[in-house]
């Protein structure tokens, strides 16, 4: 059995004359935490769209646990095991922590929209089950005792962990993680390399992670891409990415990432 769950080949996209993302080629194996760095406009969330299905490449295929993703809507790829995160925070902001986390797991909903319409028993127990493993996952990021606030009301790391919670109740193979640490001060920083880390091994999880904390990125990811102005110049593992010419010139600098 393959271990590879997903894989792009020469992915690209074109908005009128201008070309975002080309011969973009990837892949992910089960289980990894891989980081995808570059610039701000480098291409780094348009990737993520093309991979949830919010844009469509206009060049090269993306396969998903041997599917293909090509094509595919955003509630379709999410059903075949994709999640993600945003670069800006994308709550239901006026419902509460916990009906943020049950909105995603409907998506998992065993009792059918009749049930639910004449009031069935199954509609009631699968609310039930649905409450249940919410406030699990609300649990495990420590906003279970804030289950019954507003979401807009958290404090900002928080929300970023209720995003988080909010993807993962879902049930993806594939999480996508969009700058999660931004706006995180250092303390919050390093609690959420010690939550990624959790959640990876806790529900067996392959993490692709866009970040521009190097200190973040170096320290949990085992292999890294780089893009610039649309293209891949550089994967590898930190040691490797640290010392590559293209990516300080690129990116990086001069600065040391221990």
């Amino acid at each position: 059995m393959s271990n590879l769950l997903i894989k792009t080949e020469n992915m690209g996209i074109q908005f009128g004359g201008l070309k975002a993302v080309q011969n973009v080629n990837m892949y992910l194996n089960k289980g990894e935490l891989i980081g995808l760095i570059g610039p701000n406009g480098a291409g780094k969330t348009t990737t993520f769209n093309m991979l949830t299905g919010v844009y469509q490449p206009t060049e090269g295929a993306i396969t998903f646990d041997g599917k293909k993703l090509n094509g595919l809507k955003p509630y379709q790829v999410s059903k075949l095991g994709i999640s993600r995160t945003f670069q800006n925070i994308r709550l239901f902001k006026d419902l509460s922590v916990l009906d943020n986390v049950k909105v995603a797991n409907h998506n998992l909903a065993k009792h059918s929209l009749l049930s639910s319409i004449l009031r069935l028993p199954s509609h009631f127990s699968g609310e039930a089950k649905m409450e249940k493993e919410s406030i699990d996952f609300l649990k495990i990021f420590g906003l279970d005792v804030y289950k019954d606030e507003l979401a807009k009301n958290l404090p900002y790391g928080m929300q970023r962990r209720l995003e988080i919670a909010r993807a993962l109740a879902a049930n993806p193979q594939l999480l996508l993680l969009d700058e999660p640490a931004a706006g995180m001060n250092p303390q919050e920083t390093r609690d959420l390399m010690e939550l990624i880390a959790f959640i990876r091994k806790e529900f067996n999880l392959t993490i692709l992670l866009i970040e521009h904390d190097m200190h973040l990125v170096m320290g949990i990811c085992e292999r890294i891409y780089v893009l610039d102005h649309g293209q891949l110049i550089a994967d590898g593992t930190p040691e490797e990415i640290r010392n590559n010419p293209k990516v300080i010139e690129a990116y990086l600098g001069e600065e040391v990432i221990d």
